[in-house]
């Protein structure tokens, strides 16, 4: 694990100047700066959506760990893509794709974790505690 962090940079920059070589350097230059906003606008996307369903579960709807999970994940492609070389803008497509994504999760991962969701008795009625003073006297 340790030489791959240590290579990767390395063979980042061979992927972009084979690129070069084999088209332009302009091309490769115009490849960096389009994954680089395609990447800032996915993570700009992302983090609204998330903030969206963060306030939808304030209002009583159940937020599952899947799905913040997934948030992150699209998150992690966003800055995949931002990173200049073709080997993690590639990573960044396989993290993008849902049912490999998915499948990679549960080969890397362990079991699925379940939402939370507090049971509650219909029946029952809901008690408000707190203070309270009149103020039309």
């Amino acid at each position: 694990m340790r030489y791959i962090i240590i290579l990767l940079p390395w063979l980042e920059l061979f992927t972009l100047i084979q690129l070069g070589v084999e088209t332009s350097a302009l091309t490769a230059l115009g490849y960096v700066l389009v994954t680089l906003m395609l990447g800032l606008w996915l993570l700009r996307r992302q983090g609204q959506g998330m903030f969206q369903r963060l306030r939808e579960a304030q209002e009583g709807a159940v937020l599952g760990p899947q799905l913040l999970l997934d948030d992150m994940v699209v998150g992690l492609a966003g800055l995949l893509l931002m990173v200049p070389g073709i080997i993690s803008d590639v990573a960044a497509l396989v993290v993008l794709i849902g049912p490999l994504r998915r499948k990679l999760q549960r080969w890397f991962g362990g079991p699925q974790p379940e939402p939370y969701r507090p049971e509650r008795d219909p029946s029952d009625p809901t008690t408000l505690e707190g203070e309270y003073r009149r103020l039309d006297d």
